[in-house]
């Protein structure tokens, strides 16, 4: 499946392995809005609503906020002339989890119909996701999880990449009478990240052994996935086409910061000590501590 530039692999086609190691960070720790640099606020805000189908929620100045239903999932802040950040460490993607198949079909019968262009299509056992770049070139996923029964304490074992079977996707909608598309299903979240990398074994101590997410698979060295309470992944990490690089440099469209949301004010508190006892400086922001992984990678945690 490719995400990206023609020959360019996600490595979720590959076979993951790996015992999955049990995590301190708390089982109801989640993900929330994705932060990123775009060149054009007004054209994304356009091709978000249009082609993914979020909702501007707000805007002020050069930043808008987009979401569904009121919940806030995507916010853009607008540096005019801002080029891709293709090559250096940052997003791979962020992944909008729909609730149920029927969700996933309708986007795709109208990416069909509204011919939105798409980089990918697999079926990874675990879900079924559908893949685009924005016109940043920031890369998307959308997708649906197979029944948690499935798949739950088998993710390195099962957890890979197929065709997509789109006939016996779109056929779960096919005697719903058609409706123009018109945004993404209520219930729609931030289900994971994928970041780009420089190097994958302290990747994993910083979000595994500092943060606390479980390691569930792993590629080798080339990629790595972790989560909360048993989930397949909530964070994705890959060096496919980062391995050795830095950070984005200023004046680039790239990662601004994800969000990790904790359960409780006594979680917060344990993972800020983990990380002050392994030295990982926090800066206080408005929504939250912001700590940076060993890429640069920005992720800010939050209740």
């Amino acid at each position: 499946m490719p995400d990206g530039d023609e020959g360019v692999r996600d490595p979720e086609e590959l076979e993951a392995t790996g015992a999955p190691a049990q995590g301190e960070i708390a089982a109801a720790t989640t993900l929330g809005a994705v932060h990123l640099t775009v060149a054009d606020l007004d054209r994304s805000i356009a091709y978000y609503g249009s082609d993914v189908g979020l909702e501007a929620l707000r805007r002020e100045g050069g930043t808008a906020v987009l979401g569904v239903g009121g919940r806030e999932l995507l916010v853009l802040a607008e540096e005019p002339g801002a080029r891709p950040s293709d090559g250096f460490t940052g997003l791979y993607h962020f992944a909008l989890l729909v609730p149920e198949r029927a969700d996933l079909a309708r986007w795709l019968i109208h990416a069909a119909q509204d011919q939105v262009p798409m980089t990918g299509l697999s079926d990874h056992f675990v879900s079924e996701a559908l893949y685009l770049r924005d016109p940043d070139g920031h890369g998307i996923e959308i997708y649906w999880d197979r029944p948690r029964e499935v798949w739950e304490g088998r993710v390195a074992e099962r957890m890979t990449s197929l065709p997509l079977d789109t006939d016996d996707l779109v056929a779960t909608v096919a005697d719903e009478d058609p409706a123009p598309f018109e945004r993404l299903a209520d219930g729609t979240i931030m289900g994971h990240v994928h970041l780009k990398v420089s190097e994958i074994e302290s990747t994993t101590r910083f979000y595994r052994d500092v943060l606390g997410f479980a390691l569930m698979a792993a590629l080798g060295p080339m990629a790595a996935f972790l989560s909360a309470g048993g989930y397949h992944h909530h964070l994705g990490a890959n060096t496919w086409e980062s391995a050795g690089a830095e950070a984005a440099p200023p004046g680039s469209a790239a990662l601004r910061h994800f969000t990790v949301v904790l359960p409780d004010q006594g979680e917060l508190d344990r993972v800020l000590g983990r990380l002050e006892e392994a030295g990982v400086p926090a800066t206080e922001t408005e929504s939250g501590p912001l700590v940076r992984d060993p890429s640069g990678n920005g992720l800010v945690l939050t209740l």
